[in-house]
């Protein structure tokens, strides 16, 4: 066993946590705080767009400072923003201690993907990349249900004091074991500004960002929905989170495998259009508990297929700007977050939970178009360079 790439992994996993928390405990976090659920809700929205913000600063931190030192730093910023957190007197700090936590997790993904790709063989890069993105989708599978068990018997505050001292472990053991390593390259700007000129790539970089909109605008308000409009309550939302989770982790996977099977235009085709049915269906089953089940786990699977899907098509069709493509993605990704649960914030203070699978589904609706619109040139090129891209 690789025992520095799994406490890279742990870190992601710690910091993935963090982002996701607050879905899990939003009534409690709103009660505690004596603010609205669609209030509560933008501190969702406040740490996507600070990661998105932060991205691609961390990036040219790396050239400047070395790895293993900035990720012990990030890991320092992040446990100071979980004290914060659960110190807060009222919502400002809060939102204070949310920002800290961001920055803090962006330098950390950055920085541990770059590490696990030094500390493996090169033969072994793609599953050391992938493990640490497994940390952050298993922060879903049991770090929100365990937060929100931590919330249930100790009180909100409780859950961010876990994950400051969880990340206390972490960076003594990161300290010990994971080794050092140089700096990076600056980024170009001229591999940036070439993405950006591709209509193709920028049309795909919106379909992340309006499929996960779509994904966060429910999943934000996941908690109250099903205990407004599904009757769940108690363990029933924590084994529904839970369940909502694993399909997660699948969907990360089984993206990876659709973009490979197939041609990346058809994927990032396919995607989107069953991630609107999924959405679609969600209101109809809403009254048959194991029919949700079922339907929530294909909506849970589906959102976490898009971003191999997106990630595959861009690398596929410009090789050329590719990692200035992935890395614009993360950004684009946490855009998605922060409209999400904007969105969905406005509505529930508006109208009620019930109303956001249909605010889901047309967003979700615009980034099927936004597909679509990706692959109506790139597809002849696509085909060609299916067989040719290493």
């Amino acid at each position: 066993m690789n025992i520095p790439l799994l406490l890279l992994a742990l870190a992601t996993f710690a910091t993935g946590t963090a982002e996701n928390i607050v879905i899990g405990i939003l009534p409690d976090v709103a009660s505690g705080l004596g603010v609205s659920i669609g209030l509560a809700g933008q501190l969702t929205s406040v740490f996507s767009v600070t990661f998105a913000l932060t991205a691609p600063a961390a990036l040219l931190l790396t050239a400047r400072l070395e790895r293993k030192t900035l990720l012990l730093l990030a890991l320092v910023l992040f446990i100071a923003s979980n004290v914060l957190a659960a110190a807060s007197p009222n919502y400002g700090v809060l939102v204070a201690a949310r920002i800290g936590m961001a920055a803090a997790s962006a330098t950390a993904c950055l920085v541990a993907t770059m590490l696990a790709t030094e500390i493996v063989p090169a033969e072994s890069r793609g599953r050391a990349i992938g493990l640490i993105f497994m940390g952050i989708s298993a922060s879903l599978v049991l770090g929100v249900p365990a937060g929100m068990l931590l919330s249930g018997t100790f009180g909100w505050r409780s859950v961010f004091t876990g994950l400051a001292l969880f990340a206390v472990c972490v960076l003594f053991a990161c300290q010990w074991f994971v080794p050092g390593a140089g700096r990076s390259k600056p980024p170009r700007g001229r591999s940036y500004a070439g993405h950006l000129r591709s209509f193709s790539c920028v049309c795909a970089q919106l379909v992340s960002v309006l499929m996960i909109g779509g994904h966060f605008s429910l999943f934000a308000y996941l908690a109250p929905y099903l205990a407004e409009i599904v009757g769940m309550h108690g363990d029933e939302v924590v084994t529904a989170f839970f369940a909502f989770g694993i399909a997660g982790v699948c969907g990360g996977y089984l993206g990876g495998r659709l973009s490979d099977a197939v041609a990346p235009r058809l994927a990032i085709r396919l995607t989107p259009f069953g991630y609107v049915i999924a959405l679609v269906a969600i209101p109809f089953v809403s009254d048959t508990r194991p029919l949700f089940i079922a339907v929530m786990m294909l909506w849970g699977c589906i959102s976490w297929m898009i971003s191999p899907v997106v990630q595959s098509f861009l690398i596929r069709q410009s090789p050329e700007t590719a990692e200035a493509g992935v890395g614009l993605n993360l950004s684009a990704m946490h855009v998605g977050v922060g409209l999400g649960t904007g969105v969905g914030g406005v509505l529930v203070e508006a109208a009620s939970p019930s109303v956001l699978p249909a605010a889901a589904a047309l967003l979700a609706g615009l980034a099927v178009i936004a597909a679509f619109a990706a692959t109506w040139r790139a597809s002849v090129p696509n085909e060609a360079n299916r067989h040719a891209a290493p």
